[in-house]
């Protein structure tokens, strides 16, 4: 529903947090390349996720959090986040 809104409205940004949650993969990659439409119209798009495979197949800014602290603010490279471990 709230992407729904996001469509109607004329949004500048879009904060989504686990968008994708509870998604199977083909609908989950279905939401992305919706947010990825937003983006390319000039909608900034800030992701909130936990799924580094999600996170792996898209080539913009990363920001990784891990216990309240940034530790990594840049691309991701595959599934290997500069600073944090594959846990």
């Amino acid at each position: 529903m709230a992407v729904a809104r996001a469509v109607v409205g004329d949004q500048k940004m879009i904060l989504a947090d686990e968008p994708t949650g509870n998604l199977d993969p083909k609908l989950s990659l279905e939401i992305i390349r919706l947010f990825e439409e937003f983006n390319a119209s000039g909608v900034t798009v800030l992701i909130a996720t936990h799924d580094l495979g999600l996170i792996a197949r898209m080539k913009y800014r990363t920001l990784t959090i891990k216990e309240g602290t940034m530790i990594n603010d840049g691309l991701v490279d595959g599934l290997n986040v500069q600073g944090v471990a594959n846990e």
